[in-house]
C-alpha cells in the first residue's frame, strides 16, 4: 500500500506540473520556496513516466502495468470519469497516510493467553 501512495503521490504530483503546464489549476508556490522538494520531485517524475500521453491526467490503461495502482483506481477516481488527476491523486494520498497514520496509532490487541494444561 506504500507503493500505492508513493506511485499516487507521484502521479498527482507530475499532474500538476502538466496541468500547470496546460492551464494554472493551482496557484504558484510563494516565492521563499525554493521549488519542489525532493519528494514531490520523483512525485513528478513518476507522474509523468505513468502519464503516456501527456494530458495530466492517467486513465486505466495508463497504470494497468502497475497492479497496485490499478486496483487503487476506482477509489481515487472520485469523480468517476474514468481518469485520475492530480487533485484526485492528492487527496487519495492524504487519506491512506490519514488511514496508515490511524492504524500505527491504534493499540494492538493483547495476545491471547496460553491456556495453563
Amino acid at each position: 500500500m506504500k507503493t500505492i501512495l508513493l506511485a499516487w503521490g507521484t502521479a498527482a504530483l507530475m499532474g500538476c506540473g502538466l496541468a500547470s503546464a496546460q492551464a494554472p489549476v493551482t496557484p504558484p508556490p510563494p516565492a521563499e520556496a525554493e521549488g519542489p522538494s525532493k519528494g514531490e520531485a520523483k512525485a513528478m517524475r513518476e507522474f509523468k513516466m505513468l502519464d503516456f500521453n501527456g494530458d495530466g491526467k492517467l486513465s486505466r490503461s495508463e497504470v494497468k502495468l502497475f497492479p497496485r495502482l490499478a486496483n487503487a483506481f476506482d477509489e481515487a477516481d472520485t469523480d468517476h470519469d474514468g481518469f485520475v488527476s492530480y487533485e484526485e491523486v492528492r487527496a487519495f494520498a492524504v487519506k491512506y497516510r490519514a488511514e496508515r497514520d490511524r492504524a500505527k496509532q491504534a493499540p494492538a490487541a493483547p495476545a491471547p493467553a496460553a491456556s495453563a494444561p
